[in-house]
């Protein structure tokens, strides 16, 4: 869809800029109608959308500008494989609030989805936050236009919505969060369909994979029947989004419900010292900062 840059103004502000692929499409009124309601949201889980430039060969998006790097950067630090370390079950809890608050508020304006949710286009905020970017902006893809996502982005993208003349739904958005709740659990990037892949195994493959991570001396689980119970609860979560049917799938408001019920639990339960902010701000303090990224 473009490629996005740091800029730095006159004033000396940092800002980040997109800019898109396909410069005539939409028509004009279109494009100004899309950008003036994607520039409306507002959310603590969102990158907000600032300004636009159009030009007859030229359309720019300006957004906030993260210095803390990209969700995919922490899982996978520099590896342009895609191949990291699963997070502590802590970790992805965490995450995963954040991002089902932020894809909920999305949802809550008629007919808009993100269209494009993978571990890259969630920014790591101030406090650490994980806020959702690139969203909305399918409707700038020319539908008649060549596209190679990659293998990564097809897999994060529902069955139903991997043509790209078909446009992106709410519950497409549902299966996108259930591959990239995998990814945290796992550290794998999505390199093809883990559902035709692993289909029901798929628990079995995460725990498998996590295992390994515990063999090799890092234990991202802690090892004890209370973490067991998290992992169990977000690859439920996990299953239920990536439902092949999409009537199957459920609302992003009972995705954030099941989430934050797990965390209640765990926070009732659960005296250890993963608990605390620390664990948290440490993991992703020597993130690598990515100057330009390809979209």
């Amino acid at each position: 869809m473009g490629s996005t840059y740091k800029a730095v103004m006159e004033s000396g502000f940092i800002v980040t800029v997109k800019r898109l692929k396909d410069a005539r499409y939409p028509r004009l009124e279109e494009f100004k109608r899309h950008v003036d309601l994607i520039g409306r949201l507002r959310h603590p889980n969102l990158v907000p959308l600032r300004a636009y430039f159009q030009a007859k060969e030229e359309r720019l998006l300006v957004y906030d500008y993260f210095p803390n790097g990209s969700l995919f950067s922490l899982i996978h630090g520099t590896r342009i494989c895609g191949g990291g370390k699963p997070l502590h079950w802590t970790s992805c809890l965490k995450i995963a609030e954040d991002l089902a608050t932020g894809l909920l508020y999305i949802h809550q304006n008629p007919g808009l989805t993100h269209g494009n949710l993978k571990s890259s286009n969630v920014l790591l905020g101030p406090d650490f936050e994980s806020c959702l970017t690139d969203y909305g902006l399918t409707i700038f893809r020319d539908p008649d236009s060549v596209e190679d996502p990659g293998a990564a982005t097809f897999f994060y993208r529902a069955p139903e919505c991997r043509d790209i003349r078909k446009s992106s739904t709410q519950p497409a958005d549902v299966y996108s969060f259930g591959v990239l709740l995998l990814e945290l659990l796992t550290g794998k990037t999505p390199f093809q369909d883990l559902v035709q892949e692993h289909g029901s195994d798929i628990p079995r493959w995460v725990k498998s994979v996590r295992e390994e991570e515990t063999d090799s001396g890092d234990d991202p689980n802690s090892g004890n029947e209370a973490s067991e119970g998290k992992l169990q609860a977000l690859l439920n979560i996990a299953m239920a989004c990536v439902a092949i049917a999409p009537d199957n799938r459920p609302a992003m408001r009972e995705v954030l419900k099941m989430i934050r019920d797990v965390r209640a639990e765990a926070q009732v339960s659960s005296n250890s010292s993963d608990h605390s902010p620390g664990r948290w701000s440490d993991t992703v303090q020597s993130l690598p900062r990515d100057e330009h990224l390809s979209i």
